[in-house]
């Protein structure tokens, strides 16, 4: 095992012209303290997880220090925010450190958010704090355990550097850890300025670092594109199998290899609500849930316009084909394994978009509903499930539905529920969890958002010594406001 001072480095991001990013060095906190750390992404990096406490690696980690094979920049992007192009975007809190390559080859990014000002901050201060770097963490980990692909976060530190938001809190880093930091604002910045070596140069890096099976040429560029799309389509499908809400889908958050990235208002669902909005600052529900996908294709759009340069339309517009296919049949497939059909029949879409209709009508939770969804015919009866609802009539229409559906499954009840078991997770973190474990850590309690990572580690295990983690939200949870600030 190693540490930070003796992990190999290297900076590939500095092979692209020198638009695409400003050399900036991080600005440290004060009194720096170890919140968390992920000893499952530590081992993967071949990094002693205790010897990230060590003094020398807090001062790596809260920006007091930089190693020399570091060469810190700021990478320079665009996007749409919110549907509206931004030419003002970049790293405005966050410095990409350097590449660390692994064992089997791959380049792993550390990019440290909270990192003080740069020259993209605008009117921001530079730094992150402490509730907002804990919510990152508990997500990427969380999507992670789930088999969502995430961005990873190595560690949370905190300090006593004041922050000033809605109310003075604490400033704190992540060190957020990746293969790529590239998002499709990058195309939008090398587009939107007209500048067709830096479009090339970029899709000839992202070839060649990513995609090295790809000619660097219009047929290769055409591919990436499509690449970019069955990925992104991946993921969609999977956060809406999840039930998971990113909140701020702007197209500088979108990677170019469909991993969940920049962690803001997220939120997994409670009660079963297809337009929840999670972030407060979304006033006209842009990314609601049942938004996104629709988004993540506009996204890609506004991606194709960029590389259209580039590539033909035709090949662009099989692309944003590719993505609808690779989302509905994923999509489709998720919710067959969610619902215990080992068979595929020409019914199944009605019988699914008739269980989600039915679990809107009666507000009832969508991560409980689907775990115990697993003793269908076994220990739950028909009344346990009815005495939750409030449209009676829907719930009885999907039962019968239900009930006659699973007749042509060959499946054992008991392999049926081993199966849903494995897709359905029993743990996911609500919102108020990640509340209660900020809460505390904000008054310098670590041990809640330490406990709350270890059980987000299994989240399909029963872990019955856990199991408060798994019981209904309280009332006052439906009353939390997640804002861009978080």
């Amino acid at each position: 095992m190693q540490t930070l001072n003796t992990l190999p480095y290297q900076q590939h991001f500095r092979r692209l012209p020198s638009a695409f990013y400003s050399n900036v060095m991080p600005q440290g906190l004060e009194a720096p303290e170890l919140v968390i750390v992920s000893d499952g992404l530590a081992n993967e990096l071949n990094l002693d997880a205790q010897s990230l406490y060590e003094e020398t690696s807090l001062k790596l980690l809260s920006g007091n220090a930089v190693l020399d094979r570091w060469q810190p920049l700021a990478m320079k992007y665009t996007g749409h925010q919110f549907g509206y192009y931004n030419p003002d975007l970049g790293d405005g809190r966050g410095l990409l450190l350097a590449e660390t390559q692994l064992d089997n080859g791959r380049l792993i990014d550390f990019h440290l958010k909270g990192a003080g000002l740069t020259p993209y901050s605008r009117m921001g201060d530079g730094r992150a704090v402490l509730r907002s770097s804990i919510r990152e963490f508990l997500a990427s980990e969380a999507l992670a355990a789930l088999g969502v692909p995430t961005t990873r976060a190595l560690c949370v530190v905190a300090s006593q550097t004041p922050v000033q938001r809605e109310t003075t809190e604490k400033g704190a880093t992540l060190l957020r850890c990746t293969e790529s930091h590239i998002r499709f604002g990058h195309f939008e910045y090398a587009y939107h300025t007209r500048q067709r070596e830096l479009l090339e140069a970029l899709a000839n890096y992202v070839i060649q670092r990513y995609f090295p099976c790809l000619p660097c040429n219009e047929q290769g560029y055409a591919d990436l594109f499509r690449l970019i799309a069955e990925r992104t389509a991946g993921t969609l499908a999977q956060w809406q199998l999840l039930g998971f809400n990113h909140g701020v889908m702007n197209t500088d958050n979108m990677s170019i290899l469909g991993e969940t990235f920049d962690f803001g208002p997220y939120g997994f669902l409670d009660t079963f609500d297809p337009g929840h909005i999670c972030n407060h600052s979304d006033t006209g529900g842009r990314y609601a849930f049942d938004q996104q996908p629709g988004i993540a294709h506009w996204n890609l759009s506004v991606l194709a316009q960029a590389m259209s340069p580039l590539v033909e339309r035709e090949a662009l517009s099989e692309g944003l084909r590719a993505y609808g296919e690779v989302f509905n049949a994923k999509f489709i497939s998720g919710m067959r394994a969610k619902l215990g059909l080992l068979n595929a029949r020409n019914d199944d879409e009605n019988l699914i978009f008739q269980t989600l209709q039915m679990l809107a009508n009666n507000r009832l939770d969508f991560s409980l509903f689907f775990r115990a969804l697993s003793d269908f015919d076994t220990t739950i009866t028909r009344q346990t499930w009815r005495d939750d609802c409030i449209d009676i009539k829907s719930f009885d229409q999907w039962w019968q539905v239900y009930s006659e559906r699973l007749k042509h499954e060959a499946q054992s009840a008991s392999d049926r529920r081993a199966q849903m078991l494995a897709v359905n997770p029993r743990y996911v973190l609500r919102n108020y969890l990640a509340q209660e474990a900020i809460t505390a850590a904000e008054q310098g309690h670590y041990e809640p958002v330490r406990r709350l990572h270890q059980v987000l580690k299994h989240p399909f295990d029963e872990q019955p010594e856990h199991a408060d983690f798994a019981k209904r939200p309280p009332d006052w949870a439906n009353k939390l406001e997640i804002s861009c600030s978080s």
